[in-house]
């Protein structure tokens, strides 16, 4: 795994005294960075205070709460979310993902799948987001790329065609579809004038509607919802750090 960018899932037992932790128990996680990247340690509350520090210092610390894991369901037929996406490149060594991976995170974050739990500033200078799964308990460790407004954009592109999303204002159907679509109605409206007002506005607006089907489903497309309101007061948008 890439030492830039990791997944640190929540262990099933304490660090220190090995006692496998209950559905749902409140414990305390820390960072620590050493030389061979990032390091996760879980505790129970009776083993927290007296942890040892270590050679490497902490560099976060939270409360978590572990989840004891559902049982497997039978495999599905596997379809790309943004989150195995995620997961997916995450596990490459390919550092032109980079800027797809934040955003990836922030889409995850809105979606109040991921929580930001830290922000670090390294000390050359690579600003570091720390988000825990609401689910899971999993730690991801993403750099955050203080991408440009100009270049949030062309990312968000991509993103969505990695997703298979068609882009906002792609034809929902194909032309040939279209045409059909549109000398049917006419036909129709053509049998049954007395269904038609004298003035033509509800034929006229019929006909809008059915030449341009893509502004009903434009909204349904887009993969980036509104920001929520977030459990972390340090959270902006992508890029306001540039």
């Amino acid at each position: 795994m890439n030492a830039e960018w990791n997944i640190r899932a929540c262990a099933d037992q304490c660090a220190a005294c090995q006692t496998k932790f209950a559905d749902r128990e409140t414990l305390m996680s820390r960072l620590r960075f050493t030389a061979d990247g990032y390091v996760r340690d879980d505790y129970c509350a009776g083993c927290w205070p007296g942890r040892e520090p270590g050679a490497d210092a902490e560099t976060s610390a939270w409360s978590a709460v572990w989840h004891a894991p559902a049982p497997k369901a039978p495999e599905a037929l596997r379809k790309e979310t943004a989150e195995s996406l995620l997961r997916e490149l995450m596990e490459t060594e390919d550092p032109s993902r980079r800027n797809v991976i934040f955003i990836l995170a922030v889409m995850l974050e809105r979606r109040r799948l991921l929580v930001e739990k830290e922000v670090q500033i390294q000390p050359d200078g690579v600003k570091i987001r720390v988000y825990e799964h609401k689910q899971t308990g999993e730690s991801f460790v993403v750099p955050d790329p203080q991408l440009k407004l100009a270049e949030i954009e062309s990312v968000q592109r991509e993103v969505m065609d990695l997703l298979g999303i068609p882009p906002p204002g792609a034809k929902a159907t194909p032309p040939d579809a279209q045409a059909a679509e549109k000398e049917k109605f006419q036909g129709k409206t053509a049998e049954n004038p007395e269904k038609t007002a004298p003035n033509g506005k509800k034929t006229q607006k019929s006909a809008k509607n059915a030449e341009n089907p893509e502004k009903t489903t434009e909204n349904s497309q887009n993969p980036f919802p509104p920001a929520e309101k977030s459990e972390n007061p340090d959270q902006h948008e992508p890029g306001a750090d540039a």
